[in-house]
């Protein structure tokens, strides 16, 4: 059979270049994301591997000298195929084969390769691998150069060149036994290596044999076969090296930063053979895992996997590096195998039963007493609960309730755990809203109903039973622009009251708070009026007992989420007897609102609703807010400014930008000319909300129908909306329907610092 010829080539194998700078430290398993962990079927462990990590950006490899490469799912060092990679400090590769074959018998030309391996990093393992060289006429070297020193080992085979039957060499099929095969154990510490195969007489003393090769080959990885004297079928051959990392022994490498048995489990072990250059790290005893990594080591756990020498496995208990066999509670003995096991207790143990009873007595005591703690503290809260109750009127709400009997209307009486649970316990991120009287709550009933929990600030004890008539009046009013009350807790030192939730925010907020609402039409505008308008005519004159809100505000005007208006906030609403007109009270109220009547007085009637809801209308006129400490003083107060501009017949200067169209001048003028009647400085003078209703309601019709607009009151609001003129002689005036503009006259005499 013809020969198979081998190719000259010198296979220079630089698994990765050998640096002096160390490229980092050992890994937290976080810096490890993003990096490979196995390429094909083998696992790649740290401080191995490829690349840098596509999520930290940091080398997926301790050093340099342990990058790998991933080429088609086939690991590499160099150009080196890795077959596995263990944490005990081995690999196991595929290592090229020396050859030298002649190719030309009558010029004498041979082919011949050397391979080498040249890393600090790896050490051919002694124990775990052979030298072997094949043919007839063949020696074998295996070179290792180490701190410039160059150590050799080698075989050599030659065959009878008389017998070209080789009958007596069949026998050694299998066996590498010296002819034909030859195989040397191989030193300790041998890296950086260089293997080469040679020929003694240029092939000429057996032609059967045209070739000879030398490989390293891990114990158990080559049979020698007959064939392979005229063929090798092989190029590369198994072979195991052992790994470490660094360049110094432990006792050196410990002091460095970059030592890497950084495992709080973890321990360094130095090399066997005498050229330690560099560790090797280890788990301790009774743990396992990455030493590599600071929380790689983790206990062993003998009991879990019945590593454990105890009579029973519940005798054994896990501790961090080991176990202990221990006897139950009970039992005494040595509770290992074969140390008489665990065998009850003696009765006349007296110490014993005394240290148990005195154990368990105590344990009683401390229950017994946190119980009867627990239920001090719960017969307290509920004594204070009850006490809350009695002190808010909820005896006299009870009774008031059970006399009128159950109605889909009756105010509902709540628990203060039902509002904790409905609002998280008052968790402030559930705050909607803070005023003078309170904070307001967004909860969620049991029955999944959004409802408002006001939590007032104060609670005049004097007038228990007035608040308890007005929980009662309020909770029966049933109109779609007035918010509506469902109950109240009494169970807390001031009451909580449970309204129905409204959506959209307050009506301020929707004029004023620039770029977060679009800009409001006069249509919604002249809407929101009238019904907010109704509402207050109801509680006025509808209701079974008439009702002064006493702090009507554009912040006291919630819109759903239809924009529909709805009149809240009641805290500082007074019923009023149906046989009185007005009441004395101390002065409350809004800054800007304050009907100046009521704040000389101190008598409160249905009037001061009026003034403070013509504020409200010249606020969606002019889309400012009632008063501004920033603006010039005859702007400041924006009822003085609107009035001013109303005499100068210069509305033009309050109203808002792009409200103002051809359509509606009329309809914005009548509704200024309101707003001045509801302004007039005496009560009397003043519209009754239920006339400003009806006023509102035509204003709209008049919207509809435009055909109703005489021309006289269209050239009127023609001229009051033009720009004003330089010259004085115009004034307005109307008989019919005489704003009193004298009251500003008069107003300068209020001082607005002192109101509220």
């Amino acid at each position: 059979m013809e020969l198979k010829v081998l190719t000259q080539m010198q296979v220079t194998l630089l698994l990765l270049l050998i640096v002096l700078t160390r490229t980092g430290t050992a890994a937290d398993d976080q810096d490890l994301l993003g990096c490979p962990n196995k390429c094909g079927d083998v696992s790649i462990p740290y401080p191995f591997g490829v690349g840098v990590s596509d999520i930290t950006g940091k080398n997926c490899y301790l050093e340099k000298n342990l990058e790998l490469n991933c080429t088609d799912s086939i690991l590499y060092a160099g150009n080196v195929e890795v077959q596995n990679i263990t944490l005990v400090g081995q690999m196991e590769m595929n290592f090229f084969v020396s050859s030298i074959c002649k190719i030309n018998i009558s010029n004498g030309k041979n082919k011949s390769n050397t391979p080498t391996l040249q890393t600090a990093s790896f050490t051919i393992s002694s124990t775990d691998n052979k030298f072997v060289s094949i043919g007839c006429d063949t020696y074998g070297y295996l070179n290792s150069y180490v701190d410039q020193a160059k150590y050799s080992t080698g075989c050599l085979t030659r065959c009878d060149k008389n017998d070209p039957n080789v009958k007596n060499m069949q026998r050694n099929d299998g066996k590498c036994s010296g002819i034909g095969c030859c195989q040397v154990d191989i030193p300790p510490g041998m890296k950086n290596i260089s293997i080469q195969a040679s020929s003694f007489d240029d092939f000429k003393s057996f032609s059967g044999n045209s070739c000879s090769v030398s490989f390293v080959v891990k114990n158990g990885g080559y049979s020698f076969k007959m064939d392979h004297l005229k063929h090798i079928p092989f190029d590369k051959a198994p072979m195991v090296v052992d790994w470490t990392v660094g360049d110094g022994a432990c006792n050196v490498s410990k002091n460095n930063d970059n030592y890497a048995c950084t495992s709080n489990h973890s321990v360094c072990e130095d090399p066997p053979y005498a050229n330690r250059n560099g560790y090797q790290c280890k788990c301790k005893q009774g743990f396992v895992g990455n030493p590599y990594l600071r929380t790689g080591c983790t206990d062993f756990l003998e009991c879990t996997t019945g590593n454990h020498n105890c009579a029973r496995d519940e005798y054994c208990h896990d501790i961090p590096g080991s176990f202990e066999c221990l006897c139950p509670v009970g039992l005494t003995g040595k509770a290992t195998n074969g140390g008489g096991g665990c065998q009850p207790k003696k009765e006349d143990d007296a110490f014993t039963k005394i240290v148990i009873g005195s154990g368990v007595g105590l344990i009683a005591l401390f229950v017994g007493v946190s119980w009867l703690y627990l239920m001090h503290q719960k017969r307290r809260l509920l004594k204070l609960k009850e006490k809350f109750f009695q002190q808010n009127g909820g005896i006299i709400l009870r009774q008031k309730l059970s006399a009128r009997g159950e109605t889909s209307q009756s105010a509902t009486i709540f628990s203060v755990e039902e509002l904790k649970k409905a609002t998280n316990n008052f968790d402030e991120s559930l705050i909607i809203g803070r005023g003078g009287f309170g904070t307001v709550f967004k909860g969620v009933l049991l029955n999944n109903e959004v409802v408002a929990i006001k939590k007032s600030k104060i609670m005049d004890s004097s007038q228990v039973e007035q608040f308890i008539n007005e929980v009662i009046i309020l909770s029966q009013i049933n109109h779609r622009n007035v918010v509506k009350l469902f109950g109240c807790c009494l169970e807390t030192e001031v009451p909580l009251l449970v309204y129905e939730f409204v959506e959209n925010g307050t009506l301020f907020d929707y004029l004023h708070k620039q770029g977060q609402v679009p800009n409001v039409s006069w249509k919604t505008r002249l809407r929101i009026a009238t019904e907010a308008a109704g509402a207050l005519s109801y509680l006025h004159s509808e209701a079974s007992i008439p009702i002064i809100h006493r702090d009507v505000k554009t912040a006291n005007i919630l819109l759903d989420e239809s924009n529909t208006a709805k009149v809240s906030d009641f805290g500082a609403s007074r019923l009023v007897p149906l046989d009185q007109t007005e009441i004395a009270t101390i002065v409350q109220g809004t800054f800007g609102y304050l009907d100046p009547e009521y704040m000389q007085s101190g008598q409160l009637t249905e009037k001061s609703d009026v003034y403070s809801f013509g504020v409200v209308l010249v606020e969606l006129l002019s889309g400012e807010e009632p008063f501004s400490s920033h603006k010039t003083e005859e702007k400041r107060s924006l009822t003085f400014h609107f009035l001013s501009s109303l005499e100068k017949d210069s509305l033009i200067d309050v109203l808002e930008n792009d409200i103002l169209d051809e359509e509606n001048k009329q309809e914005i003028m009548e509704v200024a000319i309101l707003a001045a009647r509801c302004l007039k400085l005496r009560g009397e003078e003043r519209p009754s909300m239920k006339e400003v209703t009806m006023e509102l309601e035509g204003i709209r019709h008049m919207d509809k129908h435009p055909w109703t607009n005489t021309s006289q009151d269209f050239e009127e609001s023609q001229y009051l909306l033009s720009e004003p003129q330089s010259t004085p002689e115009h004034g307005y005036s109307s008989g019919q329907q005489s704003t009193g503009f004298d009251s500003l006259r008069e107003l300068e005499l209020i001082n607005f610092g002192n109101g509220r």
